[in-house]
């Protein structure tokens, strides 16, 4: 006996232990909520009624004629009304506001305060949720306090699950006693025995096996619960525990999340029909599911209706009234942890240099990020359209693409594919595809030669021959041009536009490989880099990632803007946790980024890229540059206007040829995806150093603006000619450009078989 004795107590204590260690310690795990970029719109900006409706309904605003609570929108012809809903912002809380939006000619043309009848200058709706980061149970709640739940909502817990809670000590023999008289006079089970301190042990702390020592356990543990906290701890743990249903892979647990899952509209907002829907869910989410079990769920709301009548806490007539009610649901949308499964890897991958794992999925976190909902599907929609086409050009079924979009002014970005399919959760190409850049390095060389102004300049000649170059006694590396042929001294601007081969590695070769290496550095590369020859025809390997950061400085006029996802981190209770500031750097030199990025213009209009401008309008001013590796097995372009700058590869997995060049891969994507979102044109700003000269293009002598030929040329201060000629000056001795415009570049093959695999690998 007092062995027995001593067991029971041990295993008391034990339960006791186990019950006060959750209880006062972290309840629940709370998933990291990922926003997408903050939205502020104001009047000018471009958006339909449509546009503005249909973005409400992703935000679960719902339609609603009164405005009754937040939340709620009505259209009335080309003005929306909208009830907007209180959120917690990286820099404020926003209380929720009514306004009123009026739209003209595909612009909102006015926001006012429906309040005050004044107009406002900016407004900014709640950011869309792109995913969740969660538990391992796939959990997902929105705490509440006790005193921010109505009081229909305890009441009607009281009537239907527990008349005795504030009576018992954790278990209710009289309950028990009810519940089986009131089933066997139903003839179905309509009431549990299980107080709701029972029901919190049951979800809180055990499994849902059918067992005798579960139920010894909970017992025993509801009894200790009891004994432990007091009535409005216990209540309010079970407010916040009760499962309501399932969205997705994750379950909704809490009347909190259940009141926005069901009906859009936060807990304290709700009506009593609504109220007692919730309340009705508890005894079983699935089986009274309102969205798929109407007439069932419409029976068991009726039903808590009238035990809350019959208990006295409404009184017939609002019975009556909220029984005659729809449920006034909102359409089902999922509430997706991994919306943009890309982008999100990446955001992940930059909080974990902050925060370990089990922060990001236990602390309830708010995480602001980057990411533009409409770029993004801009971008999936572009690959979706042009994949296809590009397999059938090709012949090859085995595409595959990454994509990485930035706002050329801060280098945030906006929108990232790590494959075709946008939904695909594995390989990530944008962030661990090492491929080589091909012709992607040349606009690197031509900006290193550009610092050094005494020997090059946008019109310096250059000689497109052949060269061979020693890289060890008994090895030599002879690359050729894409179309086999020389085409004599060319022009330094010619040379980059039309991606000549051979001139540009006479021109890295003249620099210094390491110099070039050098360069990419300063761009933003941080990786190793081979201090190979073939470095000068894009043999280094990197990522479409590290792409747009090494062409972020070119479109930042030289200032180094690092990559980011995120804009800031804030906890639970609004507490900023981390901001991820605005930075920036001079990193190259500004005047040789302009002339380089002039060049690059020339690019767009005139050499590998010009098809673009098929498509997109001139006045865009295009700046941009193609890229295609040896045996057409990447195709690479990178390219920005005044507002996006953008980077997409195309190739094969297993590295096999995919039959596309930089031009006919990467280029129709990009062109497809700035057609959608580039709105403002590349306006180039000279530096103080850098003037313009107009040179007579067939002596490259200084002339005058109105003599034929004549073109004006950017140079840094002190590099431009300076010896003058009238307008029929005789040209100088440089021999003539060939006229053919050469097929997309490539890494050359070569005879060297080493060599060869070098490039290729």
């Amino acid at each position: 006996m007092i062995a027995g004795l001593f067991g029971l107590v041990s295993y008391f204590s034990y339960l006791d232990y186990n019950v006060r260690k959750q209880f006062e310690g972290k309840r629940w795990a709370m998933p990291a909520y990922v926003y997408a970029n903050v939205t502020e719109f104001y009047a000018g900006y471009a958006s339909s009624v449509t546009d503005f409706e249909q973005l409400l309904q992703e935000l679960r605003y719902r339609p609603d004629p009164q405005l009754s609570s937040e939340s709620t929108y009505v259209k009335q012809g080309s003005k929306i009304s909208v009830r907007t809903r209180l959120f917690r912002f990286p820099d404020q809380e926003q209380p929720s506001q009514s306004i009123s939006v009026d739209f003209a000619d595909g612009v909102i043309s006015k926001i006012t305060d429906t309040a005050t009848e004044k107009p406002l200058a900016v407004v900014r709706l709640d950011p869309i949720q792109i995913g969740s980061f969660y538990p391992s149970r796939k959990e997902d709640r929105v705490l509440i306090k006790l005193d921010q739940t109505p009081e229909t909502l305890i009441q009607g817990l009281l009537a239907t699950e527990d008349r005795d809670f504030y009576e018992h000590h954790g278990i209710s023999f009289r309950a028990i006693a009810r519940a089986m008289w009131a089933n066997l006079r139903a003839g179905a089970i309509v009431q549990g025995g299980s107080t709701i301190t029972q029901q919190l042990i049951k979800n809180f702390y055990l499994s849902s096996e059918r067992s005798f020592l579960r139920k010894f356990n909970e017992v025993f543990m509801a009894l200790i619960l009891e004994y432990r906290y007091e009535k409005k701890e216990i209540l309010e743990a079970y407010l916040n525990e009760v499962y309501l249903g399932q969205d997705g892979a994750s379950a909704v647990h809490g009347f909190g999340l259940a009141s926005e899952f069901y009906f859009g509209r936060p807990l304290q907002n709700l009506p009593l029909h609504q109220v007692a829907m919730l309340v009705a869910l508890v005894r079983g989410p699935s089986y009274y599911d309102p969205r798929h079990q109407d007439e069932r769920a419409l029976n068991r709301r009726n039903l808590v209706l009238e035990e809350m009548r019959t208990e006295g806490y409404i009184s017939a007539q609002q019975c009556a009234d909220a029984q005659k009610t729809d449920f006034d649901l909102i359409p089902y949308q999922h509430r997706a942890s991994n919306r943009y499964p890309a982008f999100l890897d990446l955001v992940k991958r930059q909080l974990s240099e902050t925060y370990h794992e089990e922060d990001l999925t236990s602390d309830g976190l708010r995480i602001f990020t980057t990411l533009d909902v409409a770029v993004q599907e801009s971008l999936d929609a572009a690959i979706k359209r042009k994949m296809p086409e590009l397999e059938k050009r090709s012949k090859n079924p085995q595409l595959q693409t990454a994509a990485v979009v930035t706002r050329r002014d801060s280098g945030e970005i906006v929108a990232l594919a790590g494959g075709s399919e946008a939904q695909d959760t594995g390989f990530n190409r944008a962030l661990d595809a090492r491929r080589p850049i091909g012709s992607l390095i040349k606009p690197v060389i031509y900006l290193t030669a550009l610092t050094y102004p005494d020997r090059y300049t946008i019109i310096t000649p250059v000689s497109d021959t052949a060269i061979k170059v020693q890289i060890s006694p008994d090895k030599q590396w002879e690359p050729h041009n894409y179309d086999n042929r020389e085409h004599g001294v060319v022009s330094f601007h010619k040379a980059l536009a039309q991606s000549y081969n051979l001139a540009t590695v006479r021109i890295g070769m003249d620099l210094g490989i390491e110099m070039v290496a050098k360069t990419m550095q300063n761009l933003g590369v941080t990786r190793y880099i081979d201090l190979f020859p073939s470095l000068l025809l894009g043999a280094s390997e990197l990522t479409p990632f590290e792409v747009t950061q090494m062409y972020q400085t070119l479109a930042g006029d030289g200032f180094a803007t690092p990559l980011r996802a995120i804009r800031a981190v804030i906890n639970e209770q609004g507490k900023s946790l981390q901001s991820y500031p605005f930075t920036v750097h001079q990193s190259v030199d500004p005047a040789a980024t302009y002339i380089t990025n002039t060049i690059l213009q020339e690019v767009m209009r005139t050499g590998t890229g010009k098809s673009a401008y098929s498509v997109l309008p001139h006045d865009l001013e295009l700046v941009g540059k193609t890229g295609t590796t040896n045996e057409s097995r990447d195709s690479w372009f990178a390219g920005f206007s005044g507002d996006y700058l953008s980077v997409v590869w195309t190739g094969r997995d297993d590295n096999k040829p995919a039959g596309l060049s930089g031009a006919t891969g990467a280029l129709p994507i990009w062109t497809a995806l700035m057609h959608s979102i580039a709105k403002v044109p590349v306006s180039l700003i000279a530096p103080d150093n850098v003037e313009t000269a107009w040179v007579n293009t067939a002596n490259g002598m200084l002339t005058e603006e109105s003599c034929p030929g004549s073109k004006a040329y950017p140079f840094i201060a002190g590099s431009a000619p300076t010896q003058k000629s009238g307008c029929s000056s005789e040209p100088r001795e440089i021999k003539p450009e060939a006229d053919v415009e050469p097929e997309p570049e490539q890494v050359p093959e070569t005879s060297d078989s080493w060599l060869g695999d070098l490039i290729s690998n």
